[in-house]
């Protein structure tokens, strides 16, 4: 992915309002993400631990999503898998991270939801960069670049729900 400015980010947002968009917090450091290795920006407000945000590249603009997470935590003892980029982590690790819909659907409060690492840390897990916690992602015949590819279409299907 290509470096971002902050002015971007905020305008690449579709389902929340442009005042929202430009109140959010965005990610401390942002000139010193790992760009190159990042497949989309995700991350967690910590101002708000029950929010979080996602931009990426999508037929040739920027789409931005912010996203609810719930306040019931799972249990630590499961283990779950992150439905883009296919890592498995301990509990907590993964959550249902809800996005309200773009346009007229979302205003009437319609959201669609998907299980993701609860860091939005994907594009790091499928390159190895990072690790989960307790649980090592699973050994795959895929090569790196083909579970890239897989975590891309996958995060596309979820923004073709929110964007539907």
């Amino acid at each position: 992915m290509r470096e971002l400015s902050e002015s971007e980010i905020r305008e690449s947002f579709v389902n929340c309002s442009k005042g929202e968009a430009q109140r959010l917090n965005l990610p401390r450091g942002l000139a010193d993400l790992p760009w190159a290795d990042l497949d989309f920006l995700g991350w967690r407000d910590p101002g708000a631990p029950d929010r979080g945000y996602l931009v990426t590249e999508r037929d040739g603009g920027l789409v931005g999503v912010t996203l609810r997470v719930p306040s019931v935590r799972r249990s630590l003892a499961k283990s779950n898998i992150c439905s883009l980029c296919i890592t498995t982590h301990a509990g907590a690790g993964v959550a249902l991270l809800t996005a309200r819909r773009a346009g007229v659907a979302g205003r009437e409060g319609n959201t669609v939801g998907n299980y993701v690492c609860a860091d939005l840390a994907c594009s790091l897990y499928v390159r190895g960069l990072k690790k989960s916690a307790v649980v090592s992602r699973p050994e795959e015949s895929l090569t790196m670049e083909e579970q890239i590819d897989r975590t891309v279409g996958n995060l596309d299907a979820f923004l073709a729900k929110v964007l539907a």
